[in-house]
This record gives structure tokens, C-alpha cells and sequence, in this order.
């Protein structure tokens, strides 16, 4: 049974984004003192951006790195096109922070924002980062 791109990614953005929520979790569990939202949102990208970062590579785009140069080369580019993902992200578990005075809050607006942003991140993933004329399927 062939299981098609889309749920693949929609799978593979589901886990990232618990890693990224949890990762988030975990740090405001350690730190709460000031700028800890911050923080924790930092701490959650990098770990999400690095899980998604392997699955997109391997089993969306199926695509083979040759060496370590060639690898933080594309996940270099794959970071910056994030750039924009992450600012809608980042807004939207703010403003839920902001507006919804409640725990629970920032991690709904994150969920929102991050399922927008990887939505965008895919279609510029596949038009500047593991571009079909490079792709080593």
C-alpha cells in the first residue's frame, strides 16, 4: 500500500510539531523566569526544525545528500526558507498568548501556526530547496 506525499507530510508535520510543543513543554517546566515563552519557542523550533528537516529530506523528497558539505548546504537553505514559517508561527503563539489568558493558549496558537506554516514550507521546500532537477531519487 502507497501512502501518498500529502499524509506522509501531514504525519511527518504532526510529529514535529509534538516535538516542537513538547520540546516547548518541557522547557517552560525548567525555566519559567522572564522571557521564558522565548525561550521555550526557540528551544521547540530547533528541535522540530532538525526532526522535520530529516524526514522531508528522506522520505517526502527523497533526496541523497552526497557528504556533510552538501547536507548543511540544503539544510541551510531548508533553515532559511523557514524564515517566514516560523515568523507566522511565532505570531500566532503569541497572539493566542496574548489574547487567551490561559496555559493551554500558547500551545493552540502554536498548533495553528505551525500547521499554516508548513503548509507554505512544503510548496517552498520543493521549489528551492529539493528542486526535482536535483532530486537523486
Amino acid at each position: 500500500m502507497k501512502i501518498s506525499t500529502g499524509i506522509k507530510y501531514a504525519v511527518f508535520a504532526g510529529i514535529a510539531l509534538l516535538i516542537n510543543l513538547g520540546t516547548q513543554a518541557v522547557t517552560l517546566a525548567v525555566y519559567s523566569g522572564d522571557f521564558s515563552i522565548y525561550i521555550a519557542m526557540v528551544c521547540g523550533t530547533g528541535a522540530g526544525l532538525l526532526v522535520k528537516y530529516v524526514l522531508d529530506k528522506l522520505f517526502i523528497f527523497k533526496y541523497r545528500t552526497e557528504n556533510l558539505k552538501e547536507d548543511v548546504k540544503k539544510f541551510t537553505v531548508y533553515s532559511l526558507m523557514g524564515i517566514v514559517t516560523t515568523a507566522i508561527f511565532w505570531g500566532s503563539e503569541l497572539l493566542f498568548d496574548t489574547l487567551i489568558k490561559t496555559e493551554w493558549a500558547k500551545f493552540a496558537g502554536g498548533a495553528v501556526g505551525l500547521t499554516i506554516g508548513y503548509t507554505i514550507k512544503y510548496f517552498l521546500d520543493r521549489k528551492f530547496v529539493f528542486t526535482a532537477k536535483e532530486n537523486k531519487e
